[in-house]
């Protein structure tokens, strides 16, 4: 656990010191309030204070040693607390443009396709229908812009996915689950707007367990993703903004118990060995069945010697983060848009996600 620090030198309200560890083995962060002037300057605070005088969170870093590299970590810019979106996007270098190109072709309504096409580099992103709308990336994420200026989240990181068909911000929520008061998972939302013909600007609850940088699911019926309606009214913006803050704030709440739930919920090996059955069943048409083995034993090995294990070993929070971490972090060697394609959007979230509800049977 980290030791408080001298304060260094910042050009912030103040500055991260370092974690407490109670006798109870809860932990949290501190903070030494730098502003010059401030009645409480040199005073040493919790992040809920910070809050409360309107001061800006520093960036807080684990309290765990040898976190492993997120995987968005590869592909995306952390942000220097960007006043808004527009700001994020720039210092993340994603305000590329894109526009729709004719293909002098039918789609198979006999309506004209399109290719929606980088501006800057010329790289075809997608085929769409004439109705199809561009949602630039400099405007994309302005709804969210009121929360930001509130302090009810930051905008951290940013980044691109393929040659521009996708790219995302995560912004962090205030505050974070304690899971049996010291496993902590951050709490973030992605906002994601793309080019392909897909959906466009949507918005994902993605927690974050800090020991070793696992994306778990919010599979909570469904309401993990919320669909963003692009419109030139601030007020139906600004109205947006705040439903989804309190969609969002009110999901993490569920997750917190559940999370507690699954850290308290004792499971035997044969418990673990079902579970991982279950999430990983036999493939009755494969006549190679080293893969599926393959996986189960990875699972069970990081269920007892994965980051972060010591903390959840023996629990249905154990085997479910162990799902987590390898679909994280083993499951694919591919490039690394294609990793966190997985990882948020295809194979690995969905394995995630069976795994959670599994975890979740068990509490029954």
């Amino acid at each position: 656990m980290s030791k408080l620090m001298t304060p260094p030198k910042s050009d912030f309200d103040a500055v991260f010191l370092g974690w407490q560890s109670t006798i109870l083995n809860e932990i949290s962060p501190l903070f030494n309030i730098t502003a010059s002037g401030h009645p409480l300057h040199n005073s040493t605070v919790g992040e809920s204070t910070l809050r409360r005088l309107h001061m800006r969170v520093p960036r807080t870093p684990s309290p765990y040693p040898d976190t492993p590299q997120a995987p968005w970590q590869k592909l995306g810019i952390e942000l220097n607390h960007p006043r808004n979106a527009r700001e994020a996007i720039e210092m993340a270098g994603l305000n590329y443009t894109v526009v729709k190109k004719p293909l002098g072709m039918k789609t198979g309504l006999n309506h004209e396709a399109y290719a929606t096409m980088r501006t800057d580099t010329g790289d075809i992103l997608g085929v769409v229908g004439e109705s199809y709308e561009l949602v630039q990336n400099i405007d994309a994420f302005a709804f969210f812009d009121t929360v930001i200026a509130e302090d009810e989240a930051t905008y951290e990181t940013a980044g691109v996915l393929g040659k521009g068909e996708g790219m995302w911000i995560l912004a962090k929520l205030p505050g974070f689950i304690k899971v049996h008061g010291n496993d902590i998972v951050n709490k973030y939302l992605l906002l994601t707007n793309s080019h392909d013909g897909g959906s466009q600007v949507q918005v994902r609850l993605t927690p974050i367990r800090v020991v070793c940088n696992n994306t778990l699911t919010a599979a909570l019926q469904g309401d993990g993703d919320i669909a963003v309606s692009y419109s030139s009214d601030p007020a139906s913006y600004l109205e947006q903004a705040f439903t989804i803050l309190g969609l969002s704030n009110s999901l993490y709440a569920q997750l917190d118990t559940m999370f507690n739930a699954m850290a308290t919920r004792k499971i035997t090996q044969d418990q673990l060995r079902n579970y991982v059955q279950a999430l990983i069943p036999d493939n009755e048409e494969a006549e190679n069945t080293a893969r599926t083995e393959k996986i189960r034993t990875s699972v069970l090995q990081l269920h007892d010697s994965g980051h972060g294990s010591s903390l959840a070993k023996g629990t249905a929070w154990g085997a479910f983060n162990s799902v987590a971490e390898y679909t994280d972090h083993l499951m694919s060697d591919e490039d690394p848009t294609t990793q966190l394609n997985s990882i948020w959007f295809g194979r690995g979230e969905q394995l995630k996600e069976k795994a959670f509800h599994l975890a979740e049977r068990m509490l029954m």
